[in-house]
């Protein structure tokens, strides 16, 4: 049994402390509510980028069968979704990448603390070698993009969602407005993560100074 004068004891340490437990406890709840919102968001976006993906692979390899010939993400620039004239499915891929994204860096933020340094350099050098290549590669197909539509004008050809490039395997051509929103999307990942890695290692040394 607890003496009374522990009780006594415990009433003074605890006692004090007692007026912030409603604002930890706001403080607990509010967080929870947030983290729950973005892992319900990474979960639709996840689950909207797999139904696309799939849809694509699906009408890929039907084209595939009856042309024998395929361009890899034309079939997500061409479908417009829900309607004709809507937001094509390649624009609906490049938001829901970057939502699910942005959803784990949120979820999953806080785990990064326990990467050693060098685990974290290595990352950051990744990060930075995947933001160079993505947006060479943008400009690239943006640049072409760009001259292959004012040639197509010239010649009366409205349908730009429809220009490819057989870069870099002829057999397989990629559709360059495709290429173009996914590249964007990896820059802006691989830029947001070098971001993050970059803040998360100055934090952490201006605290052991």
């Amino acid at each position: 049994m607890i003496s009374l004068g522990k009780l006594k004891l415990r009433t003074i340490l605890i006692s004090p402390h007692l007026r912030y437990y409603p604002k930890i406890m706001q403080f607990l709840s509010s967080d929870l509510r947030r983290r729950k919102f973005f892992v319900i968001i990474f979960y639709l976006s996840a689950s909207t980028m797999l139904s696309i993906c799939i849809f694509g692979f699906y009408v890929s390899v039907g084209e595939y069968l009856k042309t024998g010939r395929i361009v890899i993400g034309e079939a997500l620039a061409n479908t417009e979704f829900p309607f004709p004239g809507h937001t094509s499915l390649v624009t609906c891929l490049m938001i829901t990448s970057l939502l699910s994204w942005f959803c784990v860096t949120k979820i999953a933020g806080d785990k990064m603390n326990g990467i050693p340094l060098l685990g974290k350099a290595i990352l950051q050098l990744i990060m930075l070698a995947a933001a160079v290549i993505a947006i060479y590669e943008f400009i690239y197909n943006l640049l072409l993009w760009n001259s292959f539509s004012t040639v197509s004008l010239v010649k009366d050809f409205y349908k730009l969602d429809n220009l490819s490039v057989a870069y870099p395997d002829p057999m397989t051509p990629w559709n360059l407005v495709f290429a173009i929103q996914m590249t964007l999307a990896g820059f802006l990942i691989s830029a947001h993560g070098f971001y993050i890695l970059s803040r998360n290692i100055t934090h952490k040394q201006d605290r052991y100074k």
